[in-house]
């Protein structure tokens, strides 16, 4: 680089001043060595591993390998805070082979089909105009991928039209190759990552041009460099990205954006997502990625621009799901055109998080490519019209309600104790406080959360309701843990919580009934085709983990724990990672209950009084056991009863025995748009 400083080592050494002067390599130019970096500082064992290094083919390793070793490198709570993922090469072709890859290679085949010259030519032209944009670009290995797949189609495209000529490709071939680096774009908060996607995307270049040298025998090497990809180094939500690339230039807008929760971001995130989301219902409860899709339906107003990103799949369940799109598909007017449902998400870095991602493509324009929905096994479905739960329905929003929208009895959190550990005991504790204290046997209940209920162990708590102070008397070890439940009260900084100690023996939330009650787990395994309800008695203390329904009867049973009201639950409730997390504002209370008369009341009551006799006869499984993935089938009565009970149940609703649970969704939810009187975005 010729703007160094003067090296009174290298004046001293001319020869060796002479060898390094850059006017001596024209090839040394572009923003690649626009900056001078201070030399590193080696020991012995650096300058062997680099030594590897170049003694190493590099020619075959993608380009896209450098995002890993980044996040490989980086601090776990700086990627974290962050949201640094870097995507497998798979998953990246999830998304840009149905965002433009499939239909380009779709119109590639219309074109050659022509046997024209003229058609291929102006394909090839086509390719040579689109431009990409990824907002949240990392490394660039999205950006990477997608200029190798259109490098690669632009080789057959050329391929193609030398076969048409019946002649070779000349020596020069650059007039042929038109599709180049500087069709790409990029923004980045971090600025080391840009320096990686810039040289990662001249790599990728380089490594095509040994490809094009191998198919048509003659080499182009592309240098002196005069084209690179923009990557900017800036805050996507606060610069326009109209100052990166007119939005009237611009073909498609793709990659996967940070996975911040929104209950993880920080002061400066939530600050950038709300300004983009605006004023609308729960804006502070929306995840991160949020952001970039707000601002790319905003973006891509009155243009033909395609979108995808890969997301984390919150956006697309539980409760984000109405203040999340209800402005996208109702200001925006934005349409889904493909979706890759829940499916768990693989880096190629080391110390890879965790997450389960949906991708989504969407656009504003009109479009007539057919819309496609790809299950987590694979299976590719036509759709109709693809919903923000990414199923063929109608574009109905479902809000959360506080009451059921149908006739039944409501449901409720189990009791919350809010007490700092105080009144609830394990098996030992309550053992070696009722040989200190045998009066306070009477003041014990058994207390099951939804860890508990599924898997058949039992806690226990102090249940001091309607229990007077003189029982207490020869308890000094219950008081004392109650005199510890109201200090506990007292330190919180939640208002009611700080109420709640004036009555420090009591549990902060108490729901119990004084009959039998049903229990529904908030949380389980995704892993069930059903999730495990049933009747508890009312000595039998439930916790806040379980949603209860007092008063429930068999018949609320058979509905609730049928592949009807299984498939709802999966569709519209929330997740846990992956696994269900059940919410009866959700769920319970926006699901569409069928019309039933009194004989068809009393056949669902029989069915689901055989399931729960069914369970009776494996005393010895839990309902971990029973309703396991793998240990179902080992529980033929218990299949066979849920079985009845769902042909009963789909009857009821008039579906069709073979319907699919997707087409289940659907119809439950244009029942849902009927009973709330919503119409459709």
């Amino acid at each position: 680089d010729n703007r160094r400083p003067p090296n009174p080592y290298l004046e001293s050494n001319p020869r060796l001043s002479a060898k390094i002067d850059g006017s001596h390599f024209r090839y040394i130019n572009g923003s690649l060595f626009e900056r001078n970096l201070d030399p590193a500082t080696f020991n012995r064992r650096m300058r062997d591993e680099l030594l590897d290094c170049l003694n190493f083919d590099w020619g075959q390793i993608s380009p896209a390998i450098f995002g890993s070793m980044f996040q490989g490198v980086m601090d776990k709570d700086q990627r974290r805070e962050i949201g640094a993922h870097y995507t497998s090469e798979e998953n990246i072709l999830k998304l840009i082979n149905p965002l433009f890859m499939d239909d380009l290679r779709t119109e590639f085949e219309r074109a050659k089909k022509k046997k024209s010259t003229k058609a291929l030519a102006d394909f090839h032209d086509k390719l040579a105009s689109l431009k990409f944009l990824d907002p949240a670009c990392g490394c660039g290995n999205f950006l990477i991928i997608a200029y190798r797949e259109l490098r690669q189609l632009e080789l057959e495209v050329v391929k193609a039209i030398a076969g048409y000529r019946h002649q070779l490709i000349p020596a020069n071939i650059e007039h042929h190759l038109k599709v180049n680096v500087d069709q790409f774009y990029g923004i980045e908060i971090e600025e080391w990552p840009c320096q990686i996607a810039r040289t990662g995307m001249w790599l990728m270049d380089h490594l095509m041009n040994l490809e094009a040298t191998a198919i048509f025998e003659r080499y182009e090497y592309r240098l002196p460099l005069k084209q690179s990809a923009t990557i900017v180094h800036a805050n996507a939500h606060r610069i326009d990205w109209e100052t990166i690339v007119p939005k009237n230039q611009l073909s498609y807008i793709l990659g996967n954006p940070p996975f911040v929760g929104a209950s993880m971001m920080s002061p400066r995130q939530k600050a950038e997502a709300v300004v983009i989301f605006g004023k609308i219902k729960l804006s502070n409860s929306i995840d991160y990625v949020g952001a970039w899709y707000h601002k790319a339906a905003a973006y891509i107003q009155d243009t033909a621009i395609k979108v995808a990103f890969v997301s984390t799949n919150s956006i697309t369940q539980g409760e984000q799901v109405t203040p999340f799109w209800g402005r996208l598909f109702g200001e925006y007017a934005i349409h889904i055109d493909f979706a890759y449902r829940t499916f768990k998400w693989e880096s190629e870095a080391t110390g890879k998080a965790a997450v389960h991602c949906v991708i989504i493509g969407f656009s504003k324009g009109e479009t007539k490519c057919q819309k496609i929905i790809y299950d987590s096994n694979g299976t590719k479905i036509l759709a109709k019209n693809i919903n923000a739960y990414l199923v063929d329905a109608p574009n109905v929003l479902v809000a959360s309600r506080s009451k059921p929208i149908s006739n039944v009895t409501s449901m409720v959190y189990g009791n919350k104790p809010s007490d700092g550990g105080n009144l609830i005991l394990t098996a030992v504790e309550r053992k070696e406080l009722v040989a200190k204290e045998p009066d306070a046997k009477k003041l014990i209940k058994p207390y099951v959360g939804s860890v508990e209920f599924i898997n058949g162990t039992t806690r226990y708590c102090l249940w001091l309701k309607d229990v007077q102070y003189s029982e207490l008397k020869n308890c000094p070890l219950v008081r004392e843990r109650i005199k510890k439940v109201k200090e506990f009260r007292l330190k919180s900084t939640a208002k009611p919580t700080v109420e709640k100690a004036e009555m420090p023996h009591l549990f902060f939330f108490i729901s119990q009934s004084d009959k039998k009650f049903l229990v529904m787990p908030r949380v389980s395994s995704e892993n069930r085709k059903y999730i495990p309800i049933g009747f508890l008695n009312k000595n039998t203390i439930c916790s806040d983990s379980n949603s209860i329904v007092p008063n429930a009867t068999l018949y609320h049973f058979g509905i609730l724990t049928s592949l009807v009201h299984m498939a709802w639950m999966r569709a519209v409730g929330g997740r846990l990672k992956s696994d269900y997390r059940y919410s009866g504002s959700i769920v319970y209370n926006n699901f569409p209950w069928p019309d039933a008369t009194d004989k068809q009341k009393a056949e669902i009551e029989e069915l689901a009084q055989a399931v729960l006799d069914a369970r009776e006869q494996y005393p010895e499984s839990t309902f971990a056991d029973m309703y396991g993935e793998n240990s179902m089938a080992f529980h033929p009565k218990l299949v066979k009863a849920h079985e009845k009970l769902d042909k009963a149940v789909m009857k009821l609703y008039g579906f069709a025995k073979d319907m699919s649970e997707q087409e289940i969704v659907a119809e439950l939810m244009e029942l849902y748009q009927g009973l709330a009187g919503g119409s459709e975005f």
